[in-house]
């Protein structure tokens, strides 16, 4: 099942997401359905908040479907440990058409659950360090335009403001 991608302007973005705690057939299922949602929208990371659940839970492929051992599942993750600074254009499925420059960490080691509830740690740079942070931002109730300057994100908001007006957000 493809899940509609959830916009910026939804309150579930902008709220810490529960930690998953039944590690069954649904979750299964839904890790399933989001990276079907994922590859959908042409995505690279996305968050459970992103299509409507509240759940710490994300689901990554920096490859986009060649590599099918790059696919992974985050879920509770935390940020354990960064290295190094990085500045690239990123954007984020829930904010479409809008793509900024932001500064993440280049290394960064997650330790989160996987599909069975089993700890794992795992450590990216460039881009699957990027994912990590963004993903788990989204899992705080965080998005990349937070960590923009306040007069760049106040200029995001008003053209999506006009946008929601014309009835195309």
């Amino acid at each position: 099942m493809i899940y509609p991608i959830v916009k910026f302007g939804n309150p579930v973005l902008e709220k810490p997401a529960e930690r998953v705690s039944n590690f069954d057939g649904e979750l299964k299922k839904l890790v399933e359905d989001m990276f079907e949602s994922m590859y959908a929208a042409h995505g690279v990371g996305l968050a459970a908040p992103q299509v409507g659940i509240a759940k710490r839970l994300a689901v990554i492929d920096i490859t986009f479907k060649e590599d099918p051992d790059a696919k992974l599942v985050l879920i509770n993750p935390e940020i354990i440990h960064t290295e190094g600074r990085h500045t690239q254009n990123e954007g984020c499925l829930s904010i479409p058409e809008f793509r900024e420059p932001v500064m993440r960490p280049r290394k960064v080691t997650v330790r989160a659950q996987d599909i069975h509830g089993k700890f794992f740690e795992k450590t990216g740079e460039e881009l699957l360090a990027r994912a990590f942070v963004h993903e788990t931002d989204h899992l705080n109730g965080k998005l990349y335009i937070h960590h923009l300057s306040a007069l760049k994100r106040d200029m995001i908001k008003r053209k999506i403001r006009k946008l929601m007006k014309a009835g195309e957000w």
